[in-house]
């Protein structure tokens, strides 16, 4: 069975990839979101013409997946960047939706894992919000969905260690704590906003106030800064969704960077390069808690990781940000494979990633082809 037809369907937030063998099966996967045009751009030219008429290893999957990512990457040593990788999360999801279906199995199954409901937790990506009405959104989260869990963020996103607004950061977490009571987790998300010693010292506020998850307290590339505050602190230190070079997680991990490792499936070049991390952060005794900031494929795709591997964090991230904050999510995907039911959401039965994307959507988007001549 060899890959002889490469379609893409794009938008410049998202694309789909389509793999066609030469049997007539088929599979169904995404690039990573965020000027995925440009990233379409690359896999036409720069993955596509190293794998058309490569053979599959059905029996081997992802031994055979990883070694047709070395090759591209190979081929393509002098673009060893984010953009290469962002085009082969698109080729490799393709192939595990492929071989799943295939097998008659979700893919949950074919890595180890089973269907079932997956924990999830409410991450907000507001920072343009008062702390009072965060918080109230999030109580009524709480009390429809029943999440169990909550992510807010401090701090500015890249802020060079400013504040949204002066004094958000103080006025959010106490607001936050005393909201949502302390039968909740509580997390937050700093986005590489602030140096050393002001990290640690929001990082004792939120000792002080029960909250267990500062992710991404320091600029992501200085881990050497990130180090010095999850020594300094109790809480976990969590990070690493904007990495995707094996050097890097193996850094972070022989040193203890952080304490829960949080690849991103999309960013990281696929399902396969991700199970590696996890397999590389559970020889070294650490947690995996994934990245998935958005309700495409991404969130799918974690969701179906969580089930099988035997380091996984206790939760999902569930962004819960609709049509204002992420209008293209809108309708990617036939029904809701996004559901919530008492904080949990579910991997079905249904082989592959267990999901259909919209004809409609597919009808709109723009179309590309790489064919085996």
């Amino acid at each position: 069975m060899k890959i002889v037809r490469l379609e893409s369907f794009t938008t410049p937030e998202v694309a789909f990839v389509r793999l066609t063998t030469d049997s007539g099966h088929s599979g169904i996967g995404q690039m990573s979101t965020y000027h995925a045009d440009i990233t379409t751009m690359v896999f036409h030219r720069q993955v596509a013409p190293w794998v058309l008429g490569r053979p599959i290893d059905r029996g081997a999957p992802a031994a055979d997946f990883a070694d047709i990512a070395a090759l591209v990457h190979e081929r393509e040593h002098k673009f060893p960047g984010s953009y290469v990788r962002r085009a082969l999360a698109g080729l490799d999801t393709a192939l595990w939706d492929l071989v799943a279906r295939l097998a008659e199995q979700p893919v949950a199954s074919l890595i180890g894992g089973s269907p079932g409901p997956v924990r999830a937790y409410a991450s907000s990506m507001k920072r343009d919000i008062t702390p009072d009405e965060e918080a109230a959104r999030l109580c009524r989260l709480r009390d429809e969905k029943g999440f169990d869990a909550f992510k807010f963020r401090v701090g500015a996103e890249c802020g060079r260690g400013r504040d949204e607004w002066p004094g958000r950061t103080e006025q959010i977490i106490p607001a936050m704590s005393r909201a949502l009571g302390d039968d909740v987790v509580r997390m937050v998300d700093a986005n590489s906003c602030f140096g050393v010693e002001r990290a640690i010292e929001i990082g004792h506020l939120l000792e002080d106030h029960g909250i267990t998850h500062y992710e991404e307290p320091c600029p992501y590339w200085r881990p050497e800064q990130t180090k010095q505050v999850t020594d300094a602190l109790a809480i976990d230190v969590t990070g690493g969704e904007q990495d995707c070079d094996m050097r890097i997680w193996q850094h972070a991990i022989d040193n203890h960077v952080t304490d829960v490792m949080q690849p991103d499936v999309m960013y990281m070049g696929g399902l396969t390069p991700t199970l590696q991390v996890a397999a590389m952060a559970a020889a070294g005794g650490f947690v995996c808690t994934p990245h998935a900031a958005n309700l495409s494929l991404v969130t799918i795709c974690t969701m179906h990781l969580l089930r099988a591997i035997p380091n996984a964090g206790p939760y999902l991230e569930f962004a819960i940000e609709g049509a204002d904050y992420y209008p293209w999510t809108e309708d990617l995907f036939c029904g809701d494979p996004f559901a919530v039911t008492d904080g949990k959401v579910a991997v079905t039965d249904a082989p592959g990633w267990g999901v259909e994307v919209n004809p409609d959507w597919l009808a709109r988007a723009d179309y590309a082809v790489s064919e085996l001549e």
